[in-house]
Formats: C-alpha cells, structure tokens, sequence
C-alpha cells in the first residue's frame, strides 16, 4: 500500500487542504479543509477517493471553514485538539468579519491528543502536538511526511498575534518537536510550498541561532 498526497489550495487564504489516501484501497481523508467544500468533495469523488474522516493542524477559519459542510455531504468524522475549540466557536462570526457568509460551528467527534496515533487509508501517522500559533496546533507526521499547518513555512514560521498565539512556544515547539525530525522528512505547509526538514534545520531566518526577537528574556 502506498499513502499519496494531493494539495488543493483553496479559498481567499489560497490555503492548502491536502487529501491523503491509500493508491490500492482508494479509502483516504482530508487534512484541513478550509473552503470551497463542493470542489473538494468533487475533487475526492472524481478521484474515487471514499473519504473516511477530516483531521485538522488547527481550528483557524482558513483552515477549517469546509469542515462543516463536508461532514453534512460525506457523514465523516472530525478530528481536532480540544485546545482549539474555542476557535470552532467563533466561526460563525468570523465568516461574517470575513464577508464569507452563514458558516455553521462543525461538531467535534474526536480529539486529538500528544502521543496519538491516527490511521488513515491503513497508514498510521503520529499527532504532534505544537502549540504556539494556537493553543491547540499539531502536526501530523507520517512515513517521511509531516504535515504541519501553520506552524512552519518555507523559509518563515506561524503567526503568534492572533488569540492563543505565543511566539516563544512556537519556537520551542519547531525546535524541540519537529527539527529534531531527520533532514529528509518532506514538510507539507497550511500556506506555501512543500519544504523539508533539513532546508528548515540550515536556512529558516527564524531559527538561527543569531535570529532575536527583540522581547525582553
């Protein structure tokens, strides 16, 4: 069996929303699905992709505005850290802050928790947690693949100025919980493109040792 990933960037944000499944069972999941929810249930079904759940990095609008709907087209479970549901509850009145009309507050069916194991498509992928651009941040790390959200970019990192953000734990999480990956991993980002662990490790301008941020220690 063999784990693809297709990355749909989607919606005003231009996010990525990334459809994971098996080549041989065609069984898979959306990571992140932030808009456009009939293109991307299109984009499944067109693909004959039978999707089994919705996981999600975090619970910011760009990144989970679709899930209500694809769980009202699909009857599929969703999954995020309970830290972020706070975010999930503000999205009615984002959407409408955003001029992107009625959004309706999706329902949490699972919890993602440090330590868990998740399994997509028969592929199992170890949850990350990595606070500090929200509270309840994680990244999803499958064989040589992590998906990171809005934690990590190429060559940048996460906001810290929104609710629940905090520049200091952001770092320590990038640096005590993913650089600590092997350079070759692949790194799927919420916005952006793909980058890899080593690039990050020896080029980001945000984790060199020389970078300050100018707030007091």
């Amino acid at each position: 069996m063999t784990l693809k990933f297709e990355t749909i960037v989607n919606g005003p944000f231009q996010e990525n929303c990334f459809l994971v499944w098996d080549s041989e069972t065609l069984s898979g999941a959306f990571i992140d699905p932030g808009s456009e929810p009939e293109r991307l249930v299109r984009t499944a079904k067109f693909m004959n992709i039978e999707i089994e759940g919705i996981y999600n990095t975090h619970g910011h609008i760009d990144h989970v505005g679709a899930v209500s709907a694809i769980q009202q087209m699909l009857d599929c479970p969703f999954a995020l850290h309970p830290a972020d549901r706070f975010l999930l509850e503000t999205l009615p009145s984002q959407a409408q802050m955003f001029g992107l009309g009625e959004m309706d507050v999706p329902s949490l069916d699972n919890e993602l928790a440090d330590g868990d194991k998740i399994v997509i498509a028969g592929h199992e992928a170890l949850v990350i947690h990595t606070p500090g651009h929200t509270p309840g941040g994680v990244c999803f790390l499958f064989e040589g693949v992590v998906v990171v959200g809005d934690t990590l970019f190429s060559g940048s990192i996460g906001r810290t100025d929104l609710p629940g953000g905090s520049t200091d734990q952001l770092i320590s999480s990038i640096k005590e919980r993913l650089l600590v990956l092997d350079d070759d991993v692949k790194v799927f980002c919420g916005h952006g493109p793909a980058t890899t662990i080593g690039l990050e490790r020896e080029h980001n301008p945000f984790l060199g040792k020389g970078f300050h941020w100018g707030f007091n220690e």
